[in-house]
């Protein structure tokens, strides 16, 4: 194994995890989502989705699972899963929805997302799904390569409400 390729380890979230989930979620979406966007927007979506309170209804969902990355014994990306009952768009049961999936950017570039990704998949491959699909932000270029790198495909699109501006997400997918 050379030095460049991460030992990471993945698991699902526990409880206990919740604080630091919060705070790697916090801090990835600033790093994911603040060029190109008003900072006060970027707050405004950060108190309304990211707040303990949030986090925990999201996790004592039973159709959502949590996944961490852990590198060198410290959290550095997670990925949030959905069945069909927790999905925000389709609510299909032949699909899994890959709610978020965020690095922090100091792992940017390293294969964590990737890892993240292909345990997604793995994930719906135990559940019998057909299909993965998710949202990703018209301007986020940079996920949308790391998307169709992995066979995703554009199928349709959804207005996202963030702070005072409607956003537009497209809706890919990919069969598993």
């Amino acid at each position: 194994m050379t030095s460049s390729t991460p030992v990471v380890s993945l698991r699902m979230a526990a409880l206990s995890d919740l604080p630091e989930l919060l705070q790697i979620a916090q801090t990835s979406f600033v790093q994911a989502f603040t060029e190109g966007n008003k900072p006060e927007n970027v707050q405004a979506y950060l108190s309304q989705a990211f707040t303990p309170v949030q986090l925990e209804k999201e996790w004592r969902d039973p159709a959502s699972t949590f996944l961490l990355a852990i590198l060198e014994g410290k959290m550095v990306g997670y990925t949030k899963v959905n069945l069909a009952a927790a999905q925000s768009d389709i609510q299909d049961p032949e699909s899994l929805e890959v709610a978020r999936l965020y690095t922090l950017e100091e792992v940017w570039g390293k294969g964590i997302g990737q890892i993240l990704l292909d345990a997604a998949f793995e994930f719906a491959k135990e559940k019998g799904k057909t299909y993965v699909w998710l949202g990703v932000w018209e301007h986020n270029a940079r996920a949308i390569r790391f998307y169709k790198k992995n066979g995703f495909k554009a199928f349709g699109s959804h207005p996202f409400p963030f702070g005072d501006e409607i956003q537009t997400d497209w809706l890919m997918r990919v069969e598993v």
